[in-house]
């Protein structure tokens, strides 16, 4: 009942501003017709500079299409729907303020430059991967002295449980979605007893991927047990509904010692305690040493960015663990809200040096073309590339989107499997037992382009056989989808090339 009525509520609370917003687009649209035609003149001129704009800039133009398409054929509403989505950029003081904090932030990402030239020396075959992230990126590259992986968010999640009780200075969570059960009520125990200790402990959740699990005043709850917290970027009457970039970020930092990310939200279908979608499959990493570093400033350049708390980051740094050394890691950002797109750019970089194999998990699948034809000129250079997607969907019009890339990819020599026993919501990429990426950023627009999302690429440790060896035994219970099985008819075809322009709202 309680969950039914915090759905309710904010389900409310939404419909009812969106109709209010849909009113005063009516409203403008009429206000136009009724004004001088001079008006109308004025924006189709706009759309024309908004399409060669797009066209001149864009760095995924295959995805902006659909606003190339709309503006072309609907110029007035299609230019005005345009500016509307893209004034929360230019209104939002929480995206300002993140830009200039994460522009502060720069500080903070030293790179040892000694470290990187070590890097480069021992993988040669990567040293553009790491010059990229370090100096393009602004991701420091550092020796990885503690990294594990966990193939299921079942077997993560006790450790994150464990490594929490031994906090003695902080706690930061940076999560997408949080809802009230067994892992998060395990989890708020455990901070609760830390913050009457002493412990800072912070958390902050995305308001619109929790809207449909917690209540409009949860933080204020989780302050009141001394737990400080924040809604990140909270809905709101004004242009609230298409506030398109949320914190998809997954993030754990404990004392600046022990960080965790991956795939799972605080939830517990991530741990297969509650079933929605047959067998949950995701992931949970855990990071020591020196990269710990750089989850602590990403946490706290968000945190800081909507409450302004502290004056220098330097107090969370911590004195790096001993530990032997097992490759490089450096753990990355994503944002919207600059030039560089740097997922996807890791991604492509993995996949352009890849000789051997390439395995991918990714919950949904919609991509450019430019990722479309790194997939393929993998696959024909004679690497084994395989792209495992979800069994079950949890939705389903995004799922029949995304086998709508079945066929151009195993036409081209990329095999592609769908996880049989239920749900695959790992994002990760491992290539010949060299190199991988694990994070919270899906093959598809949102995750690439809108949200903001966090990453962490590994080289060269022992444990990268880890992540292979749980991928291929993720393949063994999973179907592998054959041409003709990927081949619809021209009507379906035709509705789902409509759909895929419009993927970048969904």
């Amino acid at each position: 009942m309680k969950i039914i009525k915090t759905f309710l509520s904010r389900l409310i609370f939404i419909l009812v501003f969106a109709v209010f917003e849909a009113l005063i687009l009516l409203s403008v649209f009429k206000w136009f017709g009724e004004k001088a035609a001079w008006i109308e003149s004025i924006l189709r001129i706009l759309s024309i500079v908004i399409i060669l704009m797009i066209v001149k800039n864009s760095k995924h133009l295959s995805s902006d299409l659909m606003w190339v398409l709309l503006i072309s054929a609907l110029p007035v509403p299609g230019t005005i729907a345009y500016l509307f989505l893209g004034a929360n950029l230019v209104i939002s003081r929480t995206y300002r303020n993140i830009q200039r904090a994460t522009a502060d932030a720069r500080q903070y990402y030293v790179q040892d430059e000694e470290v990187l030239q070590e890097a480069e020396e021992n993988g040669r075959d990567c040293r553009g991967q790491f010059r990229y992230i370090s100096r393009s990126a602004g991701y420091p590259v550092y020796r990885n002295t503690g990294f594990d992986y966990y193939s299921l968010g079942d077997e993560g999640f006790p450790v994150m449980l464990e490594e929490m009780k031994k906090a003695e200075r902080f706690i930061f969570l940076e999560y997408f979605i949080i809802e009230e059960g067994q892992l998060w009520n395990s989890m708020l125990a455990v901070m609760e007893e830390k913050a009457k200790q002493g412990v800072d402990v912070r958390v902050m959740y995305d308001d619109v991927g929790s809207m449909f699990t917690l209540s409009a005043r949860y933080a204020r709850q989780l302050e009141e047990k001394g737990i400080k917290c924040i809604s990140f970027n909270r809905i709101n009457p004004i242009l609230g509904i298409i506030m398109n970039h949320r914190d998809h970020r997954k993030i754990m930092v404990i004392d600046g010692k022990t960080a965790f990310s991956g795939g799972i939200n605080l939830a517990d279908e991530y741990i297969n305690v509650k079933t929605k979608y047959g067998h949950w499959k995701d992931n949970v990493i855990r990071v020591k040493g020196e990269a710990v570093w750089s989850y602590t400033v990403m946490f706290l350049t968000h945190w800081n960015a909507i409450r302004k708390t502290d004056d220098s980051f330097l107090p969370f740094k911590a004195e790096p663990l001993p530990g032997s050394v097992d490759g490089y890691i450096a753990p990355y950002g994503e944002t919207p809200l600059d030039n560089e797109i740097v997922a996807q750019d890791i991604y492509m970089g993995i996949l352009n040096q890849t000789n051997d194999y390439c395995y991918i998990y990714t919950p949904y699948l919609i991509i450019d073309t430019d990722m479309i034809n790194a997939l393929i000129l993998a696959a024909k250079h004679g690497a084994d590339v395989r792209i495992i997607t979800p069994g079950i969907p949890d939705k389903k019009l995004v799922w029949q989107i995304t086998r709508s890339f079945y066929r151009i990819l195993i036409k081209g020599g990329v095999k592609v499997y769908e996880y049989t026993p239920g749900f695959i919501h790992s994002k990760v990429f491992v290539s010949d037992d060299e190199v991988a990426a694990v994070g919270t950023i899906n093959l598809d627009y949102r995750s690439l382009y809108l949200h903001f999302e966090n990453g962490t690429y590994i080289y060269g440790s022992e444990k990268i056989k880890d992540i292979r060896d749980d991928v291929r035994k993720a393949c063994e219970v999973s179907h592998q989808v054959t041409l003709e099985e990927a081949t619809y008819r021209p009507l379906k075809e035709f509705l789902l090339g409509v759909l895929r322009l419009f993927a970048p709202l969904l």
